[in-house]
């Protein structure tokens, strides 16, 4: 008789049940599993049937949520962990051979915990087009048949029909709690992730506004500076000035000490032809002359007194424009 508890599912649960017919995981299927076991530790909380959504999860992930149940992976592991501690502990106390066992050093790793972290994070939501619930089969009406003339007797149980139901109708109850319940912790889980998140963007924002105080406190001193540079500046091109005008000064006094030197020089060429019409070529003019140049030796000798003083301060004018 063909019984059909998953006909509302489009899966091959309508065909077969996989725990009649288990299935054989490949050697990296067995590894992908045990990594994922072991990635998430955090669902087997140990609350009700928090182990079977965490399983499923694992397997939908696998993509054997129609190849085997949660009851099957949850018996596989168990089988895997026996076996690996029989092999690292043996009980008769002979050394074991973990050699002839080839998941053993995967096992190793997963119960040393150096395989965290090595499969994506799950979460265990319920899911119930993928995973139909294994309910017991429903009894069914069942027809006695005896001899032809006898009529047919079905038995009823529709008490057991009843209780069943009431049993179903509680499972899934359950099951919408669990999910609800298994939200809220998620929720809340992702509610202190943003908590901690805001804490992390305080800090930095913190961080970021004392950098920035710092900037401006920096960006102050350089405008002090360049208004000290803009100053120095001014000042130089002041000083500057006031050189080009004292320059100009020089240039103008330089042009009146020429003008001057040259007016001595031609004071003292002529003082020099007085002094030749002077000197000795007076005596040999005729004595007519000089009886009538008598009188006037007092005067020529004032006069030559003078010329003598005015060289002298001609010669003193002289040296100290040589030396200006």
């Amino acid at each position: 008789m063909e019984i059909n508890d998953h006909a509302y599912t489009s899966t091959t649960y309508d065909k077969c049940n996989p725990v009649d017919f288990p299935y054989k995981l490949s050697a990296e299927e067995v590894e992908e599993f045990v990594k994922l076991r072991v990635s998430n530790q955090y669902l087997f909380s140990g609350r009700k049937n928090t182990s079977m959504w965490a399983w499923r999860a694992i397997l939908k992930h696998m993509g054997l949520q129609h190849k085997m149940t949660h009851s099957q992976a949850s018996k596989k592991w168990e089988n895997m962990k026996k076996r690996y501690k029989g092999l690292k502990n043996p009980s008769d106390g002979t050394k074991g051979l973990p050699g002839a066992w080839p998941y053993f050093h995967l096992l190793d790793d997963a119960m040393e915990g150096r395989l965290e972290g090595s499969a994506p994070i799950l979460k265990a939501y319920p899911a119930y087009s993928d995973f139909p619930p294994f309910s017991k089969p429903r009894k069914r009406k069942l027809s006695v048949v005896k001899d032809p003339p006898a009529p047919d007797i079905e038995v009823s149980l529709n008490g057991d029909e009843d209780e069943e139901a009431v049993e179903d109708g509680s499972r899934e109850m359950e099951c919408a709690l669990q999910e609800l319940e298994h939200e809220r912790d998620v929720m809340d889980g992702e509610r202190r992730l943003m908590e901690r998140e805001k804490m992390v963007m305080d800090r930095e924002r913190q961080v970021v506004e004392r950098e920035r105080q710092v900037l401006q406190r920096e960006k102050a001193s350089l405008d002090r500076e360049f208004a000290a540079v803009d100053r120095d500046r001014a000042s130089l091109e002041r000083e500057r000035a006031m050189v080009d005008r004292e320059r100009t000064v020089m240039e103008k006094e330089r042009a009146l000490v020429e003008k001057d030197r040259d007016a001595v020089r031609r004071d003292r060429l002529a003082l020099e032809r007085e002094r030749e019409l002077a000197g000795p070529g007076g005596l040999s003019e005729p004595k007519e002359r000089t009886e009538e140049a008598a009188g006037d030796d007092d005067g020529e000798e004032k006069d030559s007194v003078v010329a003598d003083r005015t060289e002298q301060f001609l010669n003193l004018f002289e040296k100290l424009i040589e030396n200006f």
